[in-house]
């Protein structure tokens, strides 16, 4: 099984660029402080990475 990530929005989206509100839409995040479990891929890393400063990120134990 691959590596899961817990990914929470602690910051709002909104007055954000659109391509960073498109990544934390890609990730499945709609409302503040919302968790989702995504996988480990190199796609959602990149999300991530890219709106880091908006997010939470969590190893799933």
């Amino acid at each position: 099984m691959a590596d899961q990530l817990q990914v929470t929005l602690v910051k709002s989206k909104y007055g954000r660029v659109p391509g960073h509100r498109e990544c934390v839409q890609g990730l499945g995040l709609r409302k503040m402080h919302q968790t989702v479990t995504v996988a480990d891929t190199p796609e959602n890393r990149g999300m991530i990475n890219k709106v880091s400063y908006l997010l939470k990120v969590e190893p799933v134990a």
